[in-house]
């Protein structure tokens, strides 16, 4: 599942499962968890400006000593920096950061800041998104997308600059289908590939009776049914652990699950704490 990829509208292909990194602390613990991902065989590997864990994500991938283009690597730019001028510096961070000549893929993390979320950005965003389109013409980067954006958002900036983006990370797991179905809908009828955050609702969702039940049903662990759904809806998932028994079993993919039950887990309340 590892090797398995999507493919952008530009041709460019993803793996299918990625390595997410938020939340874990840059220094030792972020790079031996990126050392173990590699070595387990994940080759998409997530992080952000914002995550402050993008020296120790570069340095284990240059000590993993893979070849750069077997890699996929994504980083994103802060969601307050909504400007130009400002998106070309922090994006040569970043590459600085990584300790890379070039990304992957490239998100403007959110269409607000994360200190004011709603504040309306929409010009900001298109001229974020207008340096990231030449960045992307100048090889700098793959494929350019967003996170976080909803159909106003992406429909404005699309409107804005005539550029679709390849990508749209967005929180996604069972339990947030009803909230998120009218992004994916729009997202996959406009070619966007969306990537799933936070698959297992930070856990909350593990011990959901529902979820065990399947665990038990398709005799896997709820992590793995977790994870398997949001590929069920044609998304990408970012699993994200520090112990690397963890990284094999969410990497353990190799199974379906049926539509009748993809649709009792799309049923499932969109608050993870409360899931019955």
């Amino acid at each position: 599942m590892l090797k398995e990829t999507f493919e952008l509208y530009n041709g460019v292909k993803i793996p299918k499962v990625g390595f997410g990194t938020w939340q874990v602390p840059n220094g030792d613990i972020a790079y031996q968890a990126v050392i173990d991902a590699l070595d387990v065989g994940y080759i998409h590997i997530d992080t952000a400006y914002v995550y402050e864990n993008e020296i120790s994500v570069g340095q284990a991938i240059k000590d993993a000593h893979i070849k750069r283009s077997e890699l996929f690597v994504t980083s994103k730019l802060p969601s307050h920096i909504k400007t130009y001028e400002e998106t070309e510096s922090y994006f040569y961070e970043t590459l600085k950061r990584l300790q890379l000549d070039y990304l992957d893929l490239y998100l403007i993390h959110a269409p607000w800041p994360w200190s004011n979320i709603g504040q309306e950005c929409k010009e900001g965003n298109a001229e974020a998104w207008k340096k990231m389109i030449e960045l992307y013409e100048q090889r700098k980067i793959r494929a350019i997308g967003v996170s976080n954006f909803n159909v106003d958002d992406l429909k404005d900036l699309i409107a804005r600059t005539g550029v679709v983006p390849h990508v749209n990370q967005i929180a996604f797991f069972a339990g947030h289908f009803q909230k998120q179905k009218e992004t994916i809908a729009f997202c996959q009828e406009n070619h966007i590939l969306v990537e799933a955050y936070s698959p297992l609702a930070i856990g909350h969702a593990l011990n959901t009776p529902l979820v065990v039940s399947l665990a038990e049903k398709y005799q896997k662990t709820p992590a793995q049914i977790l994870i398997r759904y949001t590929l069920e809806h044609n998304t990408l998932p970012l699993p994200k652990s520090t112990k690397k028994a963890r990284m094999e079993e969410n990497a353990d993919l190799d199974f379906s699950i049926s539509k009748e039950d993809v649709l009792l887990l799309d049923q499932l309340s969109e608050d993870p704490r409360r899931f019955g």
